[in-house]
């Protein structure tokens, strides 16, 4: 639940920060301190919107390539940030499953975005896992 709350909270900092164009500091000064938000859980939204922030360009790329003949700028903020977060989750995060990722983008999606989205996300996520496992078969048989 702690997690389940902490991408809740993740998600509506970056897209205040995409809205606004704002630094992410910023935002979180007036954001994460208005709200009486747990330890845990504070410091579960810094570790996502920091690792966000610090591999946006890699993130951006992988989303966008496997975005068939959307840009990036044209899917909503709701989106592209529940897919930010889910894409460096399932990159940068190994103590969580990426099915748990997955799964948890896909509720915020439904929660949060249009009808269609849950769908969406899951399809560009599972393509961006398969990939990522896809990498880490052919390291392993190379060094062997």
């Amino acid at each position: 639940m702690m997690r389940r709350k902490g991408r809740s909270l993740a998600l509506q900092l970056l897209f205040a920060v995409d809205l606004r164009n704002e630094k992410l500091d910023e935002v979180k000064r007036t954001f994460l301190f208005d709200k009486h938000v747990p330890k845990d859980v504070k410091d579960f939204v810094e570790r996502l919107c920091n690792g966000v922030q610090k591999n946006i360009s890699l993130i951006d790329h992988l989303i966008t390539t496997h975005c068939d003949n959307w840009k990036l700028d044209r899917l909503s903020i709701v989106d592209r940030n529940i897919l930010r977060i889910a894409v460096f989750e399932i990159l940068y995060c190994s103590d969580i499953p990426d099915i748990v990722s997955i799964n948890e983008a896909i509720e915020l999606a439904k929660k949060y975005s249009g009808k269609e989205s849950g769908r969406f996300v899951n399809g560009i996520l599972d393509k961006i896992r398969e990939e990522k496992n896809h990498r880490n078969q052919e390291k392993s048989q190379n060094s062997r």
